[in-house]
């Protein structure tokens, strides 16, 4: 039984009869959600752009032997998904530097603007806490607690996405919620006693 959105079996069929622009709606429709799984799988911007971008290239590429099994959206999740992971695999000094008109530059993420500064550092405390619990997940985990937690996929979604059964699926989400409740409360404790 196939779970194929209607819209997206449109979009392939129109792709592989060499409709260019069916890609280009395609990139449209799943950009963003492609972009924040590999921001808070990476936690870099310009990583997540890179691998965005590199995902959408392998989907292209592909895209013509695409065979409907699953959705475009699983398919396009588990391309990020492992494009992420091997982006982890890269030396951390490479995450550090972008290329620029003017060549090599020293990158780092600009926090978003917020309504006071209260909540900016609320905000910004909650995100190092979070960024410091998913970086010690091993990438396994950190995949299937981001497209459960973040990316709101059911366990079903996962499984496909990820290749694995459910029963792993719900295995790997438990883990991974306790060693990030485990990291998260490590972290407030530690800037608690910094702070006083």
């Amino acid at each position: 039984m196939s779970v194929q959105n209607t819209d997206d079996l449109n979009l392939i069929k129109r792709f592989k009869n060499g409709d260019a622009s069916a890609f280009g709606e395609i990139v449209n429709k799943y950009q963003d959600k492609i972009y924040n799984l590999c921001r808070y799988m990476l936690g870099n911007v310009a990583d997540a752009e890179d691998a965005a971008q590199d995902v959408f290239l392998k989907a292209y590429q592909a895209l013509p032997k695409f065979q409907p099994d699953a959705s475009l959206y699983t398919w396009l999740y588990r391309i990020a998904t492992n494009t992420c992971i091997d982006y982890k695999r890269k030396p951390i000094w490479e995450s550090l530097f972008g290329s620029s008109e003017e060549g090599e530059k020293l990158i780092h993420d600009i926090a978003s603007d917020a309504p006071s500064p209260e909540k900016l550092y609320q905000a910004k405390q909650i995100d190092q806490a979070l960024q410091a619990g998913l970086a010690k997940l091993s990438p396994k985990l950190r995949a299937i607690i981001i497209l459960k937690e973040i990316e709101e996929l059911s366990y079903e979604e996962i499984a496909a996405t990820l290749d694995i059964s459910v029963g792993t699926v719900k295995s790997r989400i438990a883990r991974a919620r306790e060693d990030l409740k485990k990291s998260m409360k490590y972290f407030r404790e530690q800037n608690s006693d910094s702070s006083v």
